[in-house]
């Protein structure tokens, strides 16, 4: 071979073996990049070629598919009873993506999970068009009702839990909206996500996971909890070292009671819960000190930044760093302790069911398209939060706040229920937050805890704040609507 063609020969081996490199590095390394870009029409094409599979609530379908006119994107994703489920389903939206229930189990509604290869392969032997499975949810359909319609027009959440199991029955957030509205690539989709984006009242917010609040004073029961377990006090109805006024640790600042007239001073933690004593409750976590008040705080589930329902919640949190006086603020929800709605409602189930705190979860089952159980959830605790010694003691105290204190709003005929107020401040120029938490029991145990959030607008007078007013009715019933099953 004379040198020229030598030459030639070379470089074009050299060529080609940088196409097959550039061909492998494209097609397997940078396959996934590729694939889920943003420009890749072929990828949304396929995604929404066929109907999804469907979320249930109830036995019922609460999403469906249809076809959209007018667009190579074939359907589009519809919704039932969309602003009341938004919280526990998300969105899916052909220009605008997806989020919790529809994002975390998209690959099992489209039908390409690999779990369902044997039904996929089935179905191309059959000519049978490709199907998505379905994702079975915990929710209860009538608590949900109950949480949605509760809240009305009101900025706040709600979320009820089963105790014994983790199972979440309610998740509302309001102000909410319909996912169906852009769930296109139209000119009125648009300006429905647009106008989203910009309301000040934030309804794509799921407050009930990822909003986070002072919860007040509902967290005395984990500050009630933390001093019995530690020995600081045995007898619920015996009196505490509690002056009142008093004064916080190395301050001057007395930390006032909400009722001036309320029999708090040296009450008893039991007589303390009733009324809402701040100052025996900020003075026990002053006592007890930071570290004893974090860790019973963490065994009810605060500083986890991993809890998954499976949308992940945000974190909840027991501060670092502080001082008695601080301490005292946050045994009383205040300071810089913040919780989301379903933290709180966490901490009451947790004592409801003897002081075992299960993981919250709201997806039951998921299922292929021929119903088989692709993968069904088992419930699994948390932690052991307390004793359930220490758990009676305090639901005992939940149950005579119920009966003689602040909690009557959530009392139901025939039934054994636990209830807490909590109004939460906030800080100059922002309104408190109403706060209840509450269980009921049954001869079967405690099949529901539910905590209610209410964020007030300038319209409501500061005197009518108040957990017991504004939160308690809602939290009645929801408990209602689980307990009529």
């Amino acid at each position: 071979m004379n040198r020229p063609v030598r030459h030639i020969a070379i470089f074009t081996g050299v060529l080609v073996l940088a196409l097959l490199v550039r061909a492998t590095w494209v097609q397997f390394v940078r396959t996934d990049e590729l694939a889920n870009h943003e420009k890749n029409r072929r990828v949304a094409i396929a995604s929404f070629s066929q109907p999804r599979g469907n979320i249930i609530v109830g036995g019922e379908p609460i999403t469906g598919s249809t076809v959209t006119e007018g667009s190579d994107l074939k359907y589009k994703r519809t919704f039932k009873d969309g602003k009341m489920y938004a919280p526990v389903t998300g969105f899916f939206s052909q220009g605008y993506g997806s989020t919790q229930l529809e994002s975390l189990n998209n690959k099992l509604l489209n039908g390409t999970d690999d779990r369902l290869f044997l039904q996929r392969t089935s179905d191309m032997l059959t000519g049978k068009k490709p199907r998505g499975g379905d994702v079975v949810t915990t929710i209860d359909p009538k608590a949900q009702k109950a949480a949605f319609e509760g809240l009305g027009d009101r900025k706040g959440a709600v979320v009820a839990l089963d105790p014994r199991t983790g199972k979440i029955l309610a998740l509302a957030s309001t102000p909410s909206y319909d996912p169906s509205v852009f769930a296109g690539t139209g000119g009125k989709d648009k300006a429905a996500w647009e106008a989203l984006e910009k309301d000040k009242d934030k309804p794509t917010l799921n407050r009930a996971l990822r909003e986070t609040y002072p919860p007040g004073s509902t967290f005395k029961i984990v500050t009630a909890s933390a001093a019995l377990e530690n020995g600081l006090y045995s007898d619920i109805d015996g009196k505490t070292d509690s002056p009142d006024p008093w004064t916080m640790p190395g301050t001057r600042t007395v930390l006032p009671n909400q009722n001036p007239t309320a029999p708090c001073k040296d009450a008893s933690l039991n007589v303390a819960m009733q009324h809402s004593c701040n100052n025996v409750y900020g003075k026990v976590s002053s006592d007890l000190g930071k570290q004893k008040m974090k860790e019973t705080a963490e065994r009810f589930g605060f500083n986890d930044a991993k809890v998954d329902t499976p949308v992940r919640a945000a974190k909840s949190t027991f501060p670092d760093n502080i001082n008695k006086s601080q301490t005292a603020l946050a045994g009383i929800g205040q300071g810089s302790l913040t919780a989301t709605p379903l933290q709180v409602a966490m901490m009451t189930a947790a004592i409801a069911n003897d002081g075992k705190l299960m993981k919250p979860y709201m997806v039951e089952e998921l299922r292929g398209p021929d119903l088989q159980s692709v993968e069904k959830h088992q419930p699994e605790e948390m932690s052991q939060a307390v004793s359930p010694e220490v758990a009676k003691k305090v639901q005992r105290m939940m149950e005579d706040t119920a009966t003689k204190g602040t909690g009557k709003a959530a009392l139901i005929d025939g039934v054994t229920v636990g209830g807490k107020t909590g109004t939460a401040e906030r800080g100059k120029d922002q309104k408190n937050l109403a706060w209840f938490i509450s269980y009921a029991k049954t001869a079967d145990g405690s099949p529901v805890a539910v905590a209610v959030v209410i964020d007030p607008d300038e319209s409501v007078p500061n005197d009518e704040i108040s957990g017991g007013k504004l939160a308690g009715p809602i939290a009645k019933k929801v408990m209602r609507a689980v307990l009529d099953k």
